[in-house]
């Protein structure tokens, strides 16, 4: 039998909750710390999950209660909380995106190999059921040649979303909006199960909150290595808001996902069980958020907190690795200066 991993928090905001609620429903786990840098609210937090708030990032680093940290701070400022945990050997499972820049997510990067400490993303909508159907089936050749592999991620948040904080929407902070804070989910996702595209070419705009710095609304074309083309589409911007939703097709196949549920499922070639696909009997666990940030299942990041104490236990790498989470980065980032310049840009 193995102790239970000692998890922390960083940062005590909504997405924090979603942590602490998957530790505590996972036996491997449990919290014992947090820190934010607002003493108040650390406080508040650590006297409704009955931990200790600790005082810095130094303080955590050198506990030995804590052998896994949470990153749940504003985006552009993961690194600067990942970079001294990972160099101190404690594993970090961090909030998607990795950070907001390659520099500051190759440095996390870095720091993981420095110090040795387990580094994990935060990409749950990879763990459903349909996802990874979906995955197995691009895997074993069904759609022949890929013609068209798309993403869109049409959602909807209101006005006093984005003034609710001092960091939604900042390039700074957010490091863009619609489509590196809520499409990285669906960019994730598309590149995961097809492959990184080469080249981008995207358009964007702020089409329904003018108080922001970052774009509500962009739309991008892809080419991948293949010579497959697809799309992404990424709003915050589409009232009431529409469910994720991944295509796949080719000259042997479609099929089609919303959310974590396959409605689409369509093959030249039948396989026993392609009929029970469409039932969705084990699906539909993971997704949400499309008009509400706080709509999501905790099931994921549940499953996410379990792998990671189990690689802890196991001396395993986790199922998404740094490495991964950096890829959908650079997607976005590609994205971001093909509408920036008007050219097209090679996805690095």
């Amino acid at each position: 039998m193995h102790q239970p991993i000692g998890f922390a928090i960083v940062g005590a905001g909504m997405i924090a909750e979603f942590h602490a609620t998957a530790i505590s429903q996972v036996p491997e786990a449990r919290l014992v710390a947090v820190y934010s840098r607002r003493p108040e609210q650390s406080a508040e937090f650590a006297k409704k999950w009955g931990i200790k708030a600790v005082g810095s990032i130094e303080e955590l680093s050198q506990d030995p209660l804590v052998q896994a940290v949470c990153i749940t701070t504003p985006s552009g400022a993961h690194a600067e909380s990942a970079v001294p945990l990972l160099k101190a050997g404690k594993a970090v499972l961090c909030e998607k995106p990795m950070d907001v820049t390659l520099e500051a997510v190759d440095s996390i990067l870095a720091a993981a190999r420095e110090g040795g400490g387990v580094l994990a993303g935060v990409f749950q909508n990879r763990l459903g059921r349909a996802a990874q159907l979906l995955k197995e089936a691009v895997n074993a050749g069904r759609f022949g040649q890929l013609s068209l592999s798309s993403a869109y991620i049409k959602w909807w948040r209101s006005d006093a979303y984005y003034t609710s904080s001092n960091w939604k929407g900042t390039w700074a902070l957010d490091g863009g909006g619609a489509m590196m804070n809520q499409g990285i989910h669906a960019v994730d996702l598309l590149q995961w199960l097809v492959g990184l595209p080469k080249r981008v070419a995207a358009f964007s705009a702020t089409r329904a909150h003018p108080m922001i710095e970052t774009e509500d609304t962009l739309s991008a074309t892809l080419q991948f290595p293949d010579g497959s083309l697809g799309v992404i589409e990424a709003a915050t911007s589409s009232f009431p808001g529409s469910d994720l939703r991944i295509e796949i097709t080719g000259n042997k196949g479609s099929a089609a996902l919303v959310n974590d549920k396959i409605v689409r499922w369509d093959f030249a070639e039948s396989l026993p069980g392609d009929e029970e696909v469409l039932r969705n009997e084990h699906s539909g666990q993971i997704g949400g958020g499309t008009a509400d940030p706080k709509a999501i299942s905790v099931e994921g990041h549940r499953r996410l907190v379990e792998d990671l104490a189990r690689a802890l236990q196991e001396k395993r790498a986790p199922m998404i690795p740094g490495e991964e989470a950096r890829r959908a980065v650079s997607l976005v980032l590609a994205c971001y200066q093909s509408a920036r310049t008007g050219k097209i840009v090679d996805v690095l």
